[in-house]
């Protein structure tokens, strides 16, 4: 389970829902350099687990709307917080891994 949910694109897709609803492609762009498979696959996973609600309106062609479900919008509040954490931690992640590779380029 830990591994559902803390794979890079489930992070980035709930945090963007997290400003709410968006259609596939207006959440593609917003995630980034998402390819269309892994966001669909990423969105029938959270769907699945029941973080993401699916919503088809029938129109010509059919728009799909997604959202976080109240599960969803629960694991909002770590997602912020790892978030938060990674911004206030960069620079000292940055820092190791530059040292690391000093060490590495003079073993």
């Amino acid at each position: 389970m830990l591994a559902r949910i803390s794979d890079k694109w489930t992070l980035l897709v709930v945090r963007v829902l997290g400003h709410g609803p968006l259609r596939f492609n207006a959440l593609r762009r917003e995630v980034g350099e998402i390819s269309q498979k892994v966001l669909a696959s990423t969105l029938r996973e959270l769907e699945e687990n029941g973080f993401v609600s699916r919503t088809v309106t029938p129109v010509n062609p059919p728009q799909v709307e997604y959202a976080l479900t109240d599960l969803g919008r629960e694991f909002l509040d770590p997602v912020r917080g790892l978030a938060e954490w990674v911004v206030a931690n960069s620079t000292r992640m940055d820092a190791a891994r530059a040292a690391y590779a000093r060490r590495r380029t003079t073993e």
